[in-house]
């Protein structure tokens, strides 16, 4: 009888750890998918950089520092080998793009200009749907950290090594600020 009890704790214990893991992969599967959801609205965000670079140079040559500052963060964001670089990299672009849509301001046939008008509006629809991929992103994320640290899921996660993820968050201070355009 004994030992048909210690069988039926293991088996339960067995079965505990196994459903533990299984749902730790499921969440971790959903951080995935999270990512690569944003991704493709961040790839859409810099197939469309390069039209308005060019478009807003026309207008606003000697403006190249901030032009350069665009390209630079596009492709740093573009190259970034770990999920922190890419949200730095990301967080950076942002900025950019702040700063030259308030340079666009100052030019009022930039403004009036239906190209640079088209691609505004095409850039705001991608980076709303980029801020409700990084919402769900972080929902998901936030969801999988919890699991992975409470009791006695964090044992499970530590034997089989889910790490905390990272969230896509601001880090920088100044990226916080409001843009302000001084002439």
């Amino acid at each position: 009888m004994e030992i048909i009890i210690v069988v039926i704790v293991i088996a339960f214990a067995a079965l505990y750890v196994i459903g533990g893991y299984n749902s730790l992969v499921k969440l971790r599967n959903l951080v995935e998918e999270a990512f690569a959801t944003m991704d493709v609205y961040l790839k859409k965000r810099y197939d469309l950089i390069p039209n308005l670079v060019e478009t807003v140079k026309g207008y606003a040559a000697h403006e190249a520092s901030t032009l350069e500052k665009v390209v630079q963060a596009r492709n740093m964001a573009a190259s970034a080998g770990t999920v922190e670089d890419r949200i730095q990299g990301e967080n950076m672009l942002t900025g950019a793009l702040k700063s030259l849509f308030a340079l666009a301001e100052a030019y009022p046939d930039l403004k009036a200009n239906t190209n640079f008008m088209d691609l505004q509006v095409q850039l705001q629809k991608v980076e709303e749907d980029i801020a409700n991929s990084r919402k769900y992103y972080n929902a998901t994320v936030r969801e999988y950290n919890t699991k992975t640290e409470v009791f006695p899921y964090n044992i499970i996660a530590g034997i089989f090594n889910f790490t905390r993820k990272a969230l896509f968050e601001v880090t920088e201070e100044a990226e916080r600020q409001r843009v302000e355009v001084k002439f």
